[in-house]
């Protein structure tokens, strides 16, 4: 353990040291990753569908806000949308202005919550987000949550209509419109997975909070298991297919993340929890002091000897003692006088 927290403290000074070129890199590979995948699985523009555009997209967010990296993902989807059709691309304009409304009003600063929600839902990892927001963020993380589950599912559902609009006729705008709403609206398995992931976030956030022993290990494992039992119930409900494997997986990986998270964020001792009582003229005042892991990493000291003597400086000793030589003489004649003198 000792070994694991020297590696930790190390980790922080390092970016700590650093976070200046850290971030932006770290920036740079997510839009990269968030451009190159909405591409991937539209791709309907090919002026767009080109790794020099999502280069230079991805270098520019790499110095800009989250937030920018957020728009500049729309922008990118609904272009796409409208070589597929104006209509497509007018619905799904109309979706992100819904949700961006949503989303600045309440939690503006979790931009980057809202990309991973929906690349994780790519990934089928969904239930990483909810237990991870509820663990280091807020109740009002469940916003930023639903809005990525909302963007992916729109997304989808473009490409799933993809076929059918195309066999429709170029003036049939009220049936690709029609197309879109419906596919967004009677998706029963987005509707339930917003509904188990605010619920998720919630119930880990308030148990995290409470004063007992391993609070943040119950909450991820009940947030986890609380996820679980919302998808099956709204599978049984709804018949929405959603896979028991894939659930329980990703719900052993989301506790595993948990866990890496937890370690470098509330990693204390609960074997030298202390209680300590004290009043003043007002209260009595009941504390629980658990103490945090620390460790100090070891410094190395660099001694640097110098084998090398310095030479002998015979000069100076012979002027010094001419010197001295010279003063006596000096004072013997000046004595030699005062004495002739009287």
């Amino acid at each position: 353990m000792t070994t694991l927290l020297e590696i930790r403290e190390k980790i922080k000074v390092f970016y700590g040291r650093n976070d200046a070129f850290i971030l932006p890199i770290i920036r740079f590979l997510l839009a990269f990753w968030v451009f190159a995948t909405v591409n991937g699985r539209m791709g309907y523009m090919a002026k767009v569908d080109n790794v020099a555009i999502v280069l230079i997209a991805a270098l520019t967010c790499s110095f800009l806000p989250n937030g920018c990296m957020l728009l500049i993902a729309a922008v990118f989807s609904l272009l796409h949308m409208y070589a597929m059709s104006m209509e497509v691309a007018l619905v799904g304009l109309c979706v992100y202005l819904i949700l961006f409304l949503i989303f600045f009003r309440f939690d503006s600063k979790e931009s980057l919550v809202v990309m991973l929600t929906a690349l994780l839902c790519v990934m089928k990892l969904p239930y990483i987000m909810p237990i991870v927001m509820g663990l280091i963020g807020t109740p009002i993380s469940a916003i930023a949550i639903g809005c990525g589950v909302i963007i992916y599912h729109l997304l989808q559902t473009v490409v799933t209509a993809a076929p059918t609009i195309a066999t429709m006729e170029e003036a049939d705008a009220t049936g690709k419109i029609r197309v879109i709403i419906d596919g967004l609206l009677n998706n029963k398995e987005m509707l339930v997975m917003v509904t188990a992931f605010a619920i998720t976030v919630i119930a880990v956030y308030l148990l995290r909070r409470l004063a007992i022993d391993y609070a943040w290990s119950i909450a991820m494992v009940s947030g986890a298991m609380i996820n679980m039992i919302i998808l099956l119930v709204g599978d049984l409900l709804y018949d929405i297919n959603i896979s028991v494997l894939s659930a329980i997986l990703g719900s052993v990986v989301a506790i595993l993340v948990a866990k890496i998270i937890e370690f470098f964020r509330f990693c204390v001792d609960y074997s030298r929890t202390e209680r300590v009582q004290f009043e003043d003229d007002e209260y009595y005042y009941y504390v629980k002091a658990v103490p945090k892991m620390m460790v100090s990493v070891p410094t190395k000291t660099v001694k640097k000897i110098n084998t090398q003597r310095r030479p002998a400086m015979p000069a100076q000793r012979s002027v010094s003692s001419g010197a001295v030589t010279m003063r006596k003489t000096v004072e013997e004649k000046n004595k030699t006088d005062y004495e002739e003198l009287f």
